[in-house]
């Protein structure tokens, strides 16, 4: 069984910045890609930003490229999305979830393959 456990949400004025972790149970975090995924009221799951199960590889959706960064320790079993820049419409519950299965670029956006997700951490952008 594995479990995700996503923190560091929050309330931030519009331009600032947050860092958002994924604390991953299970020894086989490091074997499997992971998605950061976000839900604003009334609205669809969206993809935000994968990253490979070694790090060497990373897609963002375009809304978020060039302001926000995935990464990963494998070490610690620790996801992380750094948010930059942040704008209102950002405001959502951000969700980490396990790739189940092989993909690249686009096909990482679609959430059918994930298998995995946490329970979400509120962030709210203020204008």
């Amino acid at each position: 069984q594995v479990q995700l456990v996503e923190s560091g949400g929050g309330l931030v004025q519009a331009g600032g910045s947050l860092r958002l972790s994924c604390a991953a149970s299970g020894r086989t975090f490091s074997s499997y890609a992971m998605g950061w995924f976000r839900q604003a009221p009334g609205k669809e799951r969206e993809f935000v930003a994968v990253i490979s199960w070694s790090g060497g590889s990373t897609y963002y959706s375009d809304s978020v490229k060039g302001r926000f960064t995935i990464s990963r320790d494998n070490a610690k079993n620790m996801g992380y999305l750094q948010m930059n820049n942040l704008k209102p419409e950002d405001t959502a519950v951000y969700y980490c979830a396990r790739r189940a299965t092989i993909c690249s670029g686009y096909g990482c956006s679609i959430l059918y393959g994930y298998d995995y997700w946490g329970q979400g951490t509120q962030v709210t952008v203020s204008s």
